[in-house]
C-alpha cells in the first residue's frame, strides 16, 4: 500500500459525515458514494469533494477504481453488498450490526471467506470515556476484573407535546423495527462487556415497552456470565424522564484491587473521586470513528488483525441474539 488506500462509500445517511471525515483523516482516498437516495449522494460529494456518485451498487462496482468499500447503509443493504464486494476482490468494512440475525452474519461470513479483509465497524468500545476505561484496567489500576454492570438511560422515546419522541424524530425507522433497543443500541454495550470481560454467555434477560405505539422495546435487564462464575450485568431504558435524549451511559467495573465508576464522562476510581477525569464526549465524537478507520487502514496496510474483526463481532451478535432468546422473543430467520 505504497499509494493511498482508496475507499467507496455505500449509505450516505446521517452517520458518514464522521465516517467520510475519519477516511479523510487516514489519508485515504475516497473515490465514489453510493446511496439510494441520489440527492444524499450528491450533497456528501459536494462537501467532500467526490467526483463520482451512484444510486446503485452494483453499477459502481462494476465501474470499479477502488481498494475497498465501507458499508454505511442500513442493515438489511449490508450483506448484498458485502457478497458484491467480495465477488470484486474489494475489502469490506461494514457498519454495525453486521446483518439482522446470526444465521444471516454466519452465511454472509462464510460466502466472503479469505477472498478479501472483512472487519465490523463497532466502534463504541474506542469511544474516548470507554477507552479511558480500558486503559486505566490495562495498567492494573483494579488488577483482575471480578464483576461488571452498565446500564444507560435517556429520554428519547418519551412522549413530546406536538411532536414525535426525539429518537423517531431523528431515525424514523425505528417505527417498524419489532427489535429496537437491545438490537440497535445496547448490541454496543454487550460488545463493551465483552471487550473488557472476555467471553460471556446471556443467563437471563427481560424486555419491556414502556412508549407507546412502537413495536420494539425500549427496556431491559440482562444477567450474563463468564469463566469461573463471572457475572455481568447490563440494563437500559430509552423512555426514561429526566435524562438526555440521547442515551448516557454508566460502567461500573470491580476488580482484585479496586473499582472504576464511570458515569456519562466521568471516570474515577471508588475512594479517589477527587482525581476523576472528566471526558469531553461531544466534542470527541469523532474520535471513535477515526480509531475503526484507521485500525481498518494499518490492518490492511501490515497484514494484521482487526480488533473487531467480522469473527469476533459474530460473537456479540450471538450475544445480542441470545437476549431475546432468553426474554422469549422469537427470531425470525
Amino acid at each position: 500500500m505504497a499509494e493511498p488506500l482508496r475507499v467507496a462509500l455505500v449509505g450516505c445517511g446521517l452517520i458518514s459525515l464522521y465516517h467520510l471525515r475519519a477516511w479523510k483523516a487516514a489519508g485515504a482516498e475516497i473515490v465514489a458514494l453510493c446511496d439510494t437516495d441520489i440527492d444524499k449522494a450528491k450533497a456528501r460529494a459536494e462537501e467532500f469533494g467526490v467526483s463520482r456518485v451512484h444510486v446503485e451498487a452494483g453499477e459502481m462496482f462494476a465501474q470499479g477504481g477502488f481498494d475497498a468499500v465501507d458499508i454505511a447503509a442500513s442493515v438489511g443493504a449490508h450483506a448484498p453488498v458485502a457478497r458484491i464486494a467480495a465477488d470484486h476482490g474489494v475489502h469490506i468494512m461494514c457498519q454495525k450490526p453486521l446483518t439482522e440475525t446470526v444465521a444471516e452474519a454466519e452465511a454472509l461470513i462464510d460466502y466472503v471467506g479469505d477472498r478479501v479483509r472483512f472487519m465490523v465497524h463497532e466502534n463504541y468500545r474506542f469511544r474516548p470515556h470507554y477507552m479511558t476505561v480500558r486503559d486505566w484496567i490495562g495498567e492494573g489500576r483494579i488488577g483482575a476484573v471480578r464483576h461488571a454492570a452498565i446500564s444507560c438511560r435517556g429520554s428519547g422515546l418519551c412522549p413530546r407535546d406536538g411532536a414525535p419522541p426525539f429518537l423517531i424524530e431523528r431515525q424514523p425507522y425505528l417505527t417498524g423495527f419489532r427489535r429496537n433497543l437491545v438490537f440497535e443500541t445496547m448490541i454496543h454495550h454487550l460488545d463493551v462487556l465483552r471487550c473488557l470481560c472476555g467471553p460471556l454467555t446471556v443467563v437471563a434477560a427481560r424486555l419491556n415497552r414502556l412508549a407507546e405505539g412502537l413495536p420494539g422495546e425500549d427496556t431491559a435487564a440482562i444477567l450474563l456470565s463468564g469463566e469461573d462464575g463471572f457475572i455481568a450485568s447490563a440494563d437500559g431504558c430509552l423512555v426514561a424522564p429526566g435524562y438526555p435524549q440521547l442515551h448516557g451511559d454508566r460502567l461500573e467495573v470491580i476488580g482484585t484491587k479496586g473499582t472504576i465508576l464511570m458515569e456519562l464522562n466521568r471516570i474515577h476510581l471508588v475512594g479517589a473521586e477527587a482525581e476523576a477525569e472528566e471526558v469531553d464526549l461531544l466534542g470527541r465524537y469523532q474520535e471513535c470513528f477515526d480509531t475503526v478507520i484507521a485500525g481498518f487502514v494499518r490492518g490492511l496496510r501490515d497484514g494484521t488483525p482487526f480488533e473487531t474483526d467480522r469473527l469476533d463481532n459474530l460473537e456479540t451478535l450471538r450475544l445480542m441474539e441470545s437476549v431475546y432468546a432468553a426474554a422469549g422473543v422469537e427470531i425470525e430467520q
